[in-house]
């Protein structure tokens, strides 16, 4: 009897310990959320085309077929795009730092949605690829890795 009451209580702490599956099934999300998923630690789908990173104040929204272009980032927020022209798989960001563009294949866009300061892309070695002022955008070539915000 202590045995299965000392089994039991295991088993219970065990479950209750245990952290919740971070996203939904492969099945039920965009490929683009999953990509990003596996990639970046952390996420958290909320929908079949969307997911956050609560601790990296990050946002992904991957674009529906049944969509036209994104557009352009909130206001106070900055944003990568997978494809150029502010189109595609979007990131938003909403601290300024240095924040990783892991979560996405590539990076074709970005835009500031912010009224002050700028977005650069920048590769691995910290070279700026693409600049973006306030209220702006850019195209960014390949090999984009980072984000880097300033005041």
């Amino acid at each position: 009897m202590k045995r299965t009451i000392t089994a039991v209580i295991a088993l219970v702490l065990a479950l209750t310990l245990t952290p919740a599956v971070a996203h939904a099934d492969a099945d039920d999300v965009h490929p683009d959320v999953e990509y990003a998923l596996n990639t970046v630690p952390g996420g958290i789908a909320v929908g079949d085309a969307a997911a956050v990173w609560p601790a990296l104040g990050m946002i992904l929204e991957a674009q529906s077929t049944l969509q036209r272009a994104v557009g352009s980032c909130a206001s106070g927020t900055y944003c990568a795009y997978a494809l150029p022209g502010l189109r595609g798989t979007k990131l938003t960001f909403t601290v300024c730092t240095n924040v990783t563009t892991a979560a996405l294949q590539a990076v074709g866009s970005i835009a500031n949605g912010r009224s002050s300061g700028n977005v650069r892309a920048r590769n691995a070695a910290g070279t700026t690829l693409a600049t973006a002022g306030p209220n702006g955008s850019a195209n960014v070539v390949s090999g984009t890795t980072n984000l880097l915000c300033t005041l």
